[in-house]
């Protein structure tokens, strides 16, 4: 256990305007409006009509509040403007700035609570005092239509975070985190195209459908709950807390099952935020959403347990303990 005396000074989310609800989406995937909400959870979906440095950007404006630029940009997102250069440069250009050090955190969904952890270290060390964290995901494109549940899973999104050294005598911290990896879940969770197994245009190797997105659901769910039940214990016993003693959770909203488990666990409902049925999963956006939209909403308060965290492919569960 190793504390950050950092603080999340404020957030900033842009979600697209453009909305495909699951009545138009089951036209294209061939399963009905209700199959789709009953499987996944998700009444609608936003679509990315600009693309991710764009979103990062104006999610990043928010955050930033008109305040000083920050000293680091860190973008946690799983979908990249291009391969090279990393999607961070476009973000900072998009925001009109030069010369900041930026650079990519990609853990797919889990991307942005490893950013959190990696910022916290940054500004707790003293190597930075203002660090911005951007998600900005257009996942949709990358959806196989014929893998109709999890096609129907995804929507796009943006949120930033801007990270600062806590005040003196406040109680604002990142007091642990915890992360444990699976390769055997690899294959799982894939986008095969574009890399040096499958690199692009060698027609022995690499097949069209590499180039979307691949997901087994029920084996990524039925691996996944123990493991993140257990990582959960984990951090409990580390901190000695308890279920009870967690005022908000911070979930990736992987999906309507994933999302419900944690109440089979023992947290309350109400303490579970949840907005997957609005913008499904966004991948790495969504965790940093969920804590921009409960901001939002007034539902987070300085000095509460928040708990921000879920799966992600590799397969792999990461859980970070945060004091608001």
């Amino acid at each position: 256990m190793n504390t950050q005396k950092v603080k999340i000074v404020s957030t900033g989310i842009y979600i697209p305007p453009k909305v495909q609800t699951s009545a138009e989406l089951s036209r294209l995937i061939g399963r009905s409006e209700d199959w789709i909400i009953s499987r996944t959870g998700v009444v609608n979906r936003h679509i990315a009509e600009e693309p991710m440095d764009a979103m990062g950007a104006k999610a990043a404006h928010v955050a930033l509040q008109n305040g000083p630029p920050p000293d680091c940009i860190i973008n946690a997102s799983t979908t990249p403007l291009q391969l090279i250069p990393d999607s961070s440069v476009f973000i900072q250009k998009e925001l009109g700035l030069d010369g900041i050090p930026s650079w990519s955190v990609q853990a797919t969904c889990l991307s942005f609570v490893i950013a959190l952890n990696s910022a916290a270290a940054l500004v707790q060390t003293g190597v930075y005092k203002r660090v911005l964290i951007v998600s900005s995901e257009t996942g949709t494109p990358w959806r196989d239509l014929n893998e109709p549940e999890s096609a129907a899973l995804f929507g796009d999104g943006a949120a930033a975070v801007v990270i600062e050294p806590a005040p003196e005598g406040e109680q604002s911290r990142l007091c642990d985190w915890v992360m444990t990896t699976w390769p055997k879940g690899a294959d799982s969770t894939e986008f095969r195209g574009a890399g040096s197994r499958r690199p692009p245009f060698i027609s022995d190797v690499t097949r069209p459908e590499d180039y979307l997105f691949h997901m087994k659901g029920p084996k990524i769910f039925r691996f996944a709950i123990p493991r993140a039940k257990e990582a959960l214990e984990v951090l409990f016993k580390r901190n000695n807390l308890e279920i009870k003693d967690i005022d908000r959770l911070i979930l990736h909203q992987a999906s309507g099952k994933a999302i419900e488990q944690y109440v089979h666990y023992g947290f309350e409902r109400e303490k579970v935020e949840k907005n997957l049925d609005e913008y499904g999963n966004c991948i790495s956006a969504s965790i940093p959403m969920t804590l921009a939209l409960a901001d939002r909403k007034g539902r987070l308060k300085r000095g509460d347990n928040l708990l921000i965290g879920g799966t992600g492919a590799g397969l792999s569960v990461a859980f970070a303990l945060l004091k608001w």
